[in-house]
């Protein structure tokens, strides 16, 4: 599909109001995308686990307004206003008006929460878009009643994009693959896709450990962070490390190879953080903690031989990845050895999910 596939046609009768809720989850990416062209197009393709427990729900009240020549919306989040996400709300629809252009028709009343708790590192702007967007869709389904499912979810995959890059793979599960790779049928840089090849039963449901080392504000954003990507001196072999891991993670995917698996998700994480430690200016988003965690984590596995693993997002937290036969005795030692290195000693236990779900008001 192109962006011409997502513009609309003829608009039956506007409805005066509605209610809309969708519960969106948060992902991890196995193979990273960091750096970007504009708007919103990754430089490099992508894949990652959709999650089940962390998770944004979104609801979107709509009321018919008399002028239609302004954007007009409240915003709360966990029931109460808050104006400081207002200006990425306002960028978002300038974004999207093209392909929903009912948008200004409307007073729109958005209320949003999380599973999770609020700045803990967790990738709520991707969650957060899709919920959004999937309710904004799901208002265009009610004026086109005749929209099929896969147009659907590849739009909303396409709106979220434009909110936040890594949301486009927030929709779908339990892979979701987003850029365009010449070896991978239907990939596209404007909307992620459910990986389309075969999938070995061990990594459907795989288990993800959330470890909040730092719960704070990051030095640099991820926004920055990703421009950073533009004059890197490594930033072309890096880009071109993210297609090969796509290509060698097909065979690990199909084969059930864990060991394999362990050493390319590992790899990405580090390769992500080494991106930003070599940028200019240069940054360092992981805490003494999280070395302490993938220490641990390396010398947990060298002894028990589990094939337990991390992997890191642009932050401090580290998410531990496993089998879920592997579940009690991995979360054991989360609780006696990891926990001591997390903030609050919190962590989040999540799995492996199945993607966004309407929630029927």
């Amino acid at each position: 599909m192109t962006e011409k596939d997502f513009l609309p046609g003829a608009y039956q009768k506007l409805p005066d109001n509605g209610k809309l809720i969708w519960k969106a989850p948060s992902n991890i990416a196995l193979v990273k995308y960091w750096g970007k062209k504009p708007v919103q197009i990754p430089a490099n393709p992508s894949i990652s686990f959709t999650l089940d427990a962390c998770a944004t729900t979104t609801s979107v009240l709509f009321e018919k307004k008399d002028s239609n020549d302004s954007y007009s919306f409240d915003l709360l989040f966990e029931g109460k206003p808050k104006d400081d996400f207002k200006p990425k709300i306002q960028t978002f629809l300038e974004r999207i008006e093209m392909y929903l252009p009912f948008l200004k028709e409307y007073h729109f009343t958005i209320e949003t929460s999380n599973s999770f708790p609020h700045s803990s590192g967790i990738a709520s702007s991707a969650s957060g878009m899709a919920a959004l967007s999937l309710c904004l869709m799901d208002i265009e389904k009610k004026l086109n009643p005749t929209m099929d499912e896969s147009l659907f979810h590849a739009k909303a995959s396409y709106l979220a994009r434009l909110g936040s890059g890594s949301a486009c793979r927030s929709i779908k599960g339990s892979l979701v693959q987003w850029g365009k790779h010449a070896n991978i049928p239907k990939s596209s840089d404007l909307y992620g896709i459910e990986y389309p090849f075969e999938i070995n039963p061990v990594f459907k449901s795989y288990c993800d450990t959330i470890l909040l080392v730092h719960k704070g504000q990051k030095q640099v954003s991820s926004t920055v962070g990703h421009q950073l990507m533009h004059g890197h001196p490594y930033a072309e072999n890096r880009f071109q490390q993210a297609f090969s891991n796509l290509d060698k993670l097909k065979l690990i995917l199909v084969s059930g190879d864990l060991e394999e698996f362990v050493m390319l998700v590992e790899s990405e994480a580090l390769t992500l953080h080494a991106m930003m430690m070599t940028s200019m200016p240069y940054f360092i988003l992981m805490k003494p903690d999280t070395l302490k965690i993938i220490n641990k984590i390396w010398e947990y596995r060298e002894a028990t031989k589990t094939p337990i693993c991390f992997t890191l997002d642009a932050g401090a937290n580290v998410h531990v990845l496993y089998p879920v036969s592997d579940k009690e005795k991995v979360q054991k030692f989360i609780k006696d050895e990891l926990a001591e290195h997390c903030e609050n000693g919190q962590y989040i236990h999540d799995q492996v999910g199945s993607g966004a779900i309407k929630i029927n008001t």
